[in-house]
């Protein structure tokens, strides 16, 4: 029997013709031998004599059952040991172990010698022209994969694996790579001229080739920070044949690995661009810039523009499928954003580097925003409140919000309503109106509406194009979109602007604030008119001073300008200055607003009706309660003298005046230090002596000998800690010494050197502190972190807007049983109004916890009264 060495000396001496006439015999017995065989040199050599002398020989019809299945198993097998061997091994290589440097090196060479077997395997195939099909080549493409990721694993591993002595394989491990590159290069020609026909295609060819599509996937994976073109031109065969078989392979493939891979890669690339662009920058600063940077640089931008553009290739080929995907991709445009100006997360780049990166990564998610604008499950995604967003994303949302209202003009009514109106039905997916959204992102950009961060304004005729705040540029683009908008959607828009003013930020607040009174010039008189109404009666609402009736109390003062001269009169006529009700209205607008025939008698009805309300206090019990409305009274005063106090005549300035000095005698020092309600009362007065300081009578100005104590007092504020009371104090004391005769008293105030420094640094405008833009930067992100949190909390707590009344007492007298009553019958209004949305749809998750608190309180209310 001839040994199995002669066997294989004398089939290498056949020539083509023999091994076709004698494969019939001598195949099945050397795969035997192959199979059977330990070493690895002979179990290669064999491999080289079956490839080489055999394979030309078997049909496409067999050669899968034939010879792949039965090869190639073992070559795997054999390449994962080498590859076992090199990683046992490696960490112990060292110059000076030349036996095992020499073991290592013939492994490794080992496996390019197998890659190189792969190689002719696959260019044999390419050769044949027969059609392919998958069930041909299914173990030759689980060998080549498996080979080409374990072979791409080692050498991107290779640093850590061999520590400090890679120099001792870096040749052939270059060699074993460059063989992979080419494997790979070849299997993917190959892979191209599969026919997966939708008629006749079995459902193992569906499913080979959606292996072969997760297949290439791990490899992108493997070879992401490798060779930047082996990585393109993988992705790009990836959604060539993801294409081409789409009709059979659609439903099945990883649409949520491939969308989170590509997302994965254009955002290396594009970090690696702001990395390279931070370099150059820097280096050009210090007039060295450096020809590789910027090379490696355009290279890399060039690399991010073909995977931006894949994604958006890929996305518009499948968009039907990405549901599940829509939070990856929403997420993905915002981390985008987030390194871009005027994002505080942005890096220090020139204009010239950012041009050439805005020149890319924005066209491009405009591109794929476009696409996305219609998919509900996106639009989903994006109207939702997630409260798990970093403040470095607020400001990217913010702006997606904006892009979004951008383009919804010219889509169809039923996208618009889809972005505009919010979800409808108790089993949709929440979905939060647009504009909504917008406004609760909005107030989280605290940082960049601090800065004077700049973006690219709106161009208007004969006027150029001009860099604007983030504020301006919101406003801007809220505005526009109003006027685009469908009259179905205007009760969405009405809800979302009125529960902006009603937002405890008072940025957002104003934001709605003229986005409002827009919508009050754009639209109708009547729309003007009727909104006041509303507003005047959401005013009146409002129980006791809360930031709601700050933000109301803006919005109507400036709404009353806008109104027309005949809707004044019956706003006049419905809401009379003669009802002490209406005075809390009546102290917010000013009587200028009104055309000429209605001053006067409006200015005489809202002094005769406060001056009624005092006296009536003054004669009573004087009762906390009740001066709340003594309060209303006085500010309405105060907002009628403050807008033409002098043109009052002498009997209505007199009747003013005479109200104050019995306001005075049953005030206390104790009180107004003590009760809040009698702080204001003190604030109010003052300001209406200073109003009408002519006309109050020197026994009242004699009942205060505050002069005295004014140096005290002005040197007390000058060194406050706090730099909001510091700039009050230094602008109040300016105005002082500018308009007072009492000039003793301003050096009075300043005894002290460090305070005569300040004012003088005040009035010169000195700039005592100097913060550099970073540090301003990092404090800003500081304090937003504080922000945040302070204003989550108020949103949460707001169940209702209602601000339960200070506990009754009176100024002299014991508590009244009226002013129980009146808080009772607050908390019991909100816990109605509670019941009822609650009812009108599924609550929110904090909800119960929330009541539960509500029940504690409760609780802890009953024991204490017990």
């Amino acid at each position: 029997m001839m040994s199995q060495n002669s066997l294989l000396e004398e089939i290498c001496q056949w020539n083509e013709e023999m091994c076709k006439r004698k494969m019939g015999t001598v195949l099945s017995e050397l795969i035997s031998i192959y199979q059977n065989d330990e070493s690895s040199n002979e179990q290669l050599r064999i491999l080289k004599i079956l490839t080489g002398k055999f394979l030309p020989h078997i049909s496409l019809f067999d050669i899968e059952h034939t010879f792949f299945s039965e090869v190639l198993p073992k070559a795997m097998t054999l390449f994962d040991e080498l590859a076992s061997k090199l990683c046992q091994q490696a960490g112990a290589l060292s110059s000076q172990n030349s036996e095992l440097q020499t073991v290592l090196r013939n492994a490794i060479q080992t496996q390019v010698q197998l890659l190189e077997v792969l190689m002719n395997i696959v260019q044999h195939m390419c050769t044949l022209e027969e059609a392919l099909t998958l069930s041909s080549v299914h173990s030759l493409s689980l060998a080549v994969f498996h080979v080409l990721k374990n072979t791409f694993s080692h050498c991107k591993d290779s640093e850590t694996l061999y520590s400090g002595h890679l120099h001792l394989v870096a040749d052939l491990l270059q060699c074993l790579f460059k063989e992979a590159y080419s494997l790979q290069k070849g299997f993917m020609e190959l892979l191209d001229r599969i026919v997966l026909e939708s008629t006749d295609a079995s459902g193992d060819d569906v499913a080979c080739m959606v292996v072969v599509v997760h297949n290439i996937l791990k490899i992108c994976s493997v070879i992401s920070k490798m060779d930047h073109a082996l990585h393109a031109n993988t992705w790009k065969f990836l959604i060539k044949i993801s294409v081409k078989h789409r009709a059979l392979i659609e439903t099945k493939l990883p649409h949520d690995e491939l969308i989170t891979g590509l997302c994965e890669d254009i955002l290396y690339s594009y970090n690696s661009c702001l990395q390279l662009a931070e370099q150059i920058h820097q280096s050009t600063g210090m007039g060295n810039a450096n020809t590789t940077d910027c090379k490696l640089f355009q290279k890399t931008m060039k690399l991010c523009r073909f995977f931006a553009n894949t994604l958006v290739h890929y996305v518009k080929e499948f968009i039907d499928f990405l549901s599940s995907s829509c939070h990856r991709l929403h997420h993905f445009y915002l981390q985008m954003y987030s390194k871009l100006p005027p994002s505080l997360y942005a890096p220090v780049l020139s204009d010239e580097l950012y041009d050439q990166i805005t020149s890319i990564v924005p066209v491009a998610l405009d591109t794929l925003l476009s696409q996305l604008l219609s998919f509900r499950p996106f639009v989903e995604r994006v109207l939702q409140i997630n409260r798990d967003f970093s403040l470095e994303l607020a400001l990217p949302q913010c702006l997606l919000l904006i892009n979004i209202i951008g383009k919804l003009s010219s889509q169809s009514c039923e996208i618009q309503s889809l972005w505009c109106s919010g979800s409808q039905f108790s089993e949709e997916k929440l979905r939060l109106p647009l504009v909504h959204v917008l406004f609760h992102n909005f107030h989280r950009c605290y940082a960049e509406l601090s800065l004077p961060v700049q973006l690219p304004g709106v161009m208007s005729n004969g006027q150029a194009l001009k860099n604007i705040s983030l504020y301006e540029y919101v406003c801007t683009h809220l505005c526009s979109f109003i006027t685009s908008l469908p009259a179905s959607l205007f009760p969405d828009l009405e809800y979302a602007l009125l529960d902006a003013v009603l937002n405890p930020h008072m940025l957002t607040a104003l934001l709605a604030a003229d986005a409002w009174c827009f919508l009050a010039r754009y639209g109708s008189a009547e729309l003007c008119a009727h909104h006041m109404c509303l507003i005047a009666q959401l005013v009146k609402s409002c129980s006791g001073e809360c930031y709601q009736l700050s933000h109301l109390s803006l919005l109507l003062r400036r709404m009353f300008f806008l109104m027309a001269p005949n809707h004044q009169a019956l706003f006049t006529d419905k809401f009379s200055p003669k009802d002490p009700s209406n005075l809390l209205l009546w102290r917010q607008v000013s009587v200028k607003a009104l055309p000429a025939d209605l001053q006067k008698p409006v200015t005489s009805d809202i002094i005769s009706t406060a001056v009624d309300q005092c006296l009536k206090w003054q004669s009573s019990k004087h009762t906390l309660g009740e001066l709340e409305q003594v309060n209303v009274a006085l500010a309405a005063l105060v907002a009628v003298c403050h807008a033409d106090g002098e043109a009052l005549n002498s009997e209505l300035q007199l009747s003013i005046t005479e109200v104050l000095g019995p306001m005075w005698s049953v005030l206390t020092v104790e009180q107004v230090l003590s009760q809040r309600c009698i702080q204001q009362t003190t604030t109010l007065l003052l300001s209406l002596i200073s109003l009408l300081i002519r006309a109050v009578g020197p026994l009242l100005i004699v009942q205060h000998t505050v002069l005295l104590k004014l140096p005290c007092l002005f040197a007390s504020l000058l060194e406050d800690k706090s730099w909001l009371i510091l700039q009050h104090a230094l602008q109040g004391f300016t105005l002082f010494a500018e308009k007072t005769c009492h000039e003793e008293v301003v050096p009075q105030s300043l005894e002290s050197g460090e305070l005569k420094c300040r004012v003088v640094s005040f009035l010169n405008k000195v700039i005592t502190t100097v913060e550099s833009k970073e540090l301003q930067v990092e404090r800003l992100k500081q304090q937003n972190a504080i922000l945040d949190v302070h204003f989550t909390h108020l949103n949460l707590c707001a169940v209702n807007d209602f601000v339960v009344e200070p506990s009754a007492k009176r100024a002299r007298l014991e508590q009244f049983d009226e002013e129980y009553e009146r808080a009772l019958q607050a908390a019991e209004n909100a816990f109605k109004t509670l019941q009822t949305l609650i009812k009108q749809g599924p609550a929110p998750e904090w909800i119960k916890a929330r009541l539960q608190a509500l029940h504690t309180t409760i609780t802890a209310l009953n024991n204490c009264r017990q």
